[in-house]
C-alpha cells in the first residue's frame, strides 16, 4: 500500500500474552553534521521495552545470569540504546525499571523517562555510561560513552505492510515479529552532543528513518535496508521524493517457520513499487543472499511482481558497523553477531515487467548511500 500512514500500529503492543513474554521497540536512525567539521555522522536512537507483566523496582536483565533463567526469571526493563556508526562507533544502553516509565499506549504514543522522552513528533534524553560502569556491569551490554539528544520529528512517507500487522493478526499474536515502518521517509530537526561535540541535524540531509518492531521473539536470519539519500544514475538528478525499506528474515507464524522471505517497498518520486510476499495476487517473489568477508558485510536481494522487478545489492565496511545487543524476552541473548549499520552504499535497479513479466525495461538504476542496514543469525557465544 503506497504511502498509507497509521499510527495505531505504532501504539504500546504490550498487552495480553505480549505483557508476560514481548517487547516493543520504537527506532530513529538519522545522519547530523558535525558543528565545527560539517562532517556527517549517521545516528540512531531507540526506546525498547520489554515483559511488564514482570515488572520490578529495578530493571531485570537476565541473559548473563544462568542462574536467574534456571529460575525462571524473565527479563523486564525499558532501554534506551542511543548509538553512531561510524569513526568513532558504539552503543550507549540506559535502564529503567518500568515502574518509572510513564508510557501513553494508546495512539498517538509517548513514553517517558526521566528526562528520556519519545513520540511520534519528538524525542529528547541523555543516556551516559561510564568506563567504570562498563566494566561493573556487563550486563548492560553497553559501551562507554555520553550522548544527549533534542530532535523534533516529521514522518513523511510510510510503509504499511498490510494485513500481516492488522488489528486482527496484532490480536491474536500471529507472527513471532512484527513491522511497522510509519516514518520509513522521515524529516528530523535538532541536535545531539555526543562525547561533547555538537552535531546538527537538518531536514535537508538527516535521511531520516523511523519504524517499530514488536513481538514474542527475533527472527534469523534478521535483514533490514533502508535509504531515502539516492541519486538517479541515468539523469544524474538527486531523488528528492524516493526511499526504499526492505526487510524480514524468516516469519513465524505460531510455531510454523516460513521459508525465507522479506517484504521491500521502493517509493520512486511518488510512485509505488511494493514487494510483498503476503499479497498473493501480485506474485510477489523474493530470492536474497546475505554473506561476510574480512571487511564488508553485503547484501543482494532481487524483488519481483508481475508488473515490476528490484535488484538490489549493498555493502557496509565492518569498521563503521556495530554488534548490536538484545537479550530477548525469553531472556536468551541468540543474537551476538547481529551487524547493524548506517554507512551502507550500493545501488538499485528498478524494472518495469510487461507481456506476463516475459519483457523487463530498466526505469532506473539508483545509488544510495547512508543505507540502514542489519544481517545477523542466531550463532553461540563460543562463535565470536
Amino acid at each position: 500500500m503506497a504511502n498509507i500512514h497509521d499510527i495505531t500500529r505504532d501504539q504500546w503492543m504490550l498487552r495480553g500474552p505480549l505483557a508476560k513474554k514481548g517487547y516493543d521497540w520504537w527506532w530513529h536512525s538519522l545522519t547530523a553534521e558535525n558543528a565545527k567539521t560539517g562532517e556527517l555522522k549517521p545516528f540512531y536512537i531507540e526506546f525498547f521495552t520489554c515483559n511488564p507483566a514482570w515488572k520490578q523496582p529495578e530493571p531485570v536483565i537476565v541473559w548473563n545470569d544462568p542462574a536467574k533463567r534456571q529460575a525462571g526469571v524473565l527479563p523486564s526493563y525499558l532501554m534506551v540504546n542511543v548509538g553512531f556508526w561510524g569513526e568513532p562507533k558504539g552503543q550507549l544502553h540506559r535502564f529503567f525499571s518500568l515502574y518509572d516509565v510513564d508510557i501513553h499506549k494508546n495512539a498517538p504514543y509517548s513514553i517517558t523517562a526521566d528526562d528520556c522522552f519519545c513520540s511520534e513528533t519528538h524525542t529528547e534524553g541523555t543516556v551516559s555510561v561510564t568506563d567504570e560502569e562498563v566494566k561493573e556491569h556487563p550486563e548492560w551490554m553497553s559501551d562507554a560513552g555520553t550522548m544527549s539528544w533534542n530532535i523534533d520529528i516529521k514522518k513523511e512517507i510510510a510503509f504499511h505492510v498490510g494485513y500481516g500487522a492488522s488489528k486482527f493478526f496484532r490480536a491474536i499474536n500471529a507472527f513471532e515479529m512484527f513491522w511497522h515502518a510509519e516514518g520509513m521517509k522521515t524529516s528530523y530537526s535538532g541536535e545531539i552532543i555526543l562525547n561533547g561535540e555538537k552535531y546538527i541535524i537538518k531536514p535537508e540531509t538527516c535521511n531520516g528513518y523511523a519504524d517499530k518492531n514488536w513481538g514474542g521473539d527475533f527472527t534469523s536470519p534478521w535483514v533490514w535496508l533502508s535509504s531515502n539519500n539516492l541519486t538517479s544514475k541515468v539523469s544524474g538528478n538527486k531523488l528528492k521524493n524516493s526511499v526504499f525499506n526492505i526487510g524480514g528474515g524468516r516469519p513465524k507464524i505460531y510455531f510454523f517457520a516460513l521459508d525465507r522471505k522479506l517484504l521491500g517497498e521502493f517509493f520512486y518520486e511518488g510512485k509505488d513499487y511494493e514487494f510483498n510476499f503476503s499479497k498473493f495476487w501480485t506474485l510477489s517473489r523474493t530470492k536474497f543472499d546475505c554473506w561476510e568477508t574480512e571487511d564488508e558485510i553485503h547484501w543482494h536481494v532481487v524483488q519481483t511482481t508481475k508488473d515490476a522487478k528490484l535488484d538490489t545489492q549493498i555493502r557496509c565496511a565492518k569498521k563503521d558497523m556495530l554488534n548490536i545487543r538484545y537479550e530477548a524476552p525469553t531472556g536468551y541473548k541468540k543474537h551476538n553477531r547481529l551487524w547493524n549499520g548506517g554507512n551502507g552504499t550500493g545501488t538499485l535497479k528498478l524494472y518495469k515487467k510487461s507481456l506476463f513479466g516475459k519483457n523487463e525495461e530498466l526505469i532506473d538504476e539508483v545509488y544510495a548511500e547512508g543505507i540502514g542496514c542489519e544481517f545477523g543469525e542466531y550463532c553461540d557465544l563460543e562463535e565470536l
